[in-house]
């Protein structure tokens, strides 16, 4: 199967690129399954349902969040009641949601969705390994899943690059998210799980991590906050990554990045 990941969607100009090329990217390469990161999709914070059922309407078949899931309040209500909105799995147990889940693609393929935030220079939180171990466990490759998809969102990249080496052979992409900023250590590795340290974003690269320049750099100059982050809007570079899937085992035969439009663009190579 074939499968795309896109990054942290952020702000109008984010939803604007998934909106307009999402469905031209599915129908051109045939992916079966696209998991997109929301958790920046409104304002720059969080996901209201609104701007969820639009990156759903656009093709995502699951969306991904992450240090910022409950920014906008109204998430609190509706992801009980949406099975495809995964917040991190090892938040508190009283949190509502989900934070993996089994879910049947366009093309009747099922996979498996984990999402999880990690703890190097991020707040307190539980241990990731072990819950998204337990999550795979329960739910294998190869098995119940076709495929298996961990978005992993933290600020360490050797974070990241542990759990796709913990999970090796185990899931079929290991993918970080967060930083905003798109790695270029893509790889399969021995065991046949692809990892990759940072998707990137869905965003204007022209900014600081998606925001307006302005504010961030007075921060860093001064210490002292004068407005509030606001997304840039300029044109959005679609950053991500695909991988297809070997039909049975779920492992990876090919591993491309995504970078499309904006101020990165580059072609995603025939696949």
């Amino acid at each position: 199967m074939r499968l795309l990941f896109l990054g942290d969607v952020v702000g109008r100009s984010g939803r604007d690129a998934v909106s307009e090329r999402l469905p031209g990217l599915i129908q051109k390469y045939g992916f079966d399954f696209v998991v997109i990161n929301g958790e920046n999709a409104s304002h720059g914070r969080g996901l209201t349902e609104g701007h969820f059922n639009d990156l759903r309407a656009a093709g995502a078949d699951a969306v991904t969040l992450g240090d910022h899931a409950f920014d906008q309040r109204d998430t609190l209500s509706y992801i009980v009641r949406e099975p495809s909105l995964l917040r991190p799995l090892n938040m508190a147990s009283g949190a509502p949601g989900r934070g993996a889940n089994l879910i049947e693609g366009r093309n009747g393929h099922r996979v498996l969705v984990v999402n999880a935030l990690g703890r190097v220079f991020m707040d307190p939180i539980d241990d990731p390994f072990r819950a998204v171990e337990a999550a795979v466990a329960a739910c294998p490759l190869g098995e119940q899943a076709d495929a298996v998809v961990i978005d992993f969102h933290t600020e360490a990249t050797s974070e990241i690059q542990a759990m796709g080496f913990f999970l090796d052979g185990r899931a079929s992409l290991v993918v970080g998210t967060h930083t905003h900023i798109p790695t270029a250590d893509h790889r399969v590795l021995k065991g046949g799980t692809a990892l990759m340290a940072d998707a990137g974003m869905c965003g204007d690269f022209d900014s600081i991590i998606g925001v307006d320049a302005e504010e961030p750099l007075n921060r860093f100059l001064t210490g002292i906050p004068q407005n509030r982050f606001t997304p840039a809007e300029g044109e959005a570079t679609l950053c991500g990554v695909a991988i297809e899937t070997e039909p049975g085992s779920g492992l990876v035969t090919k591993l491309s990045p995504v970078r499309i439009g904006g101020t990165l663009a580059q072609a995603l190579p025939e696949f």
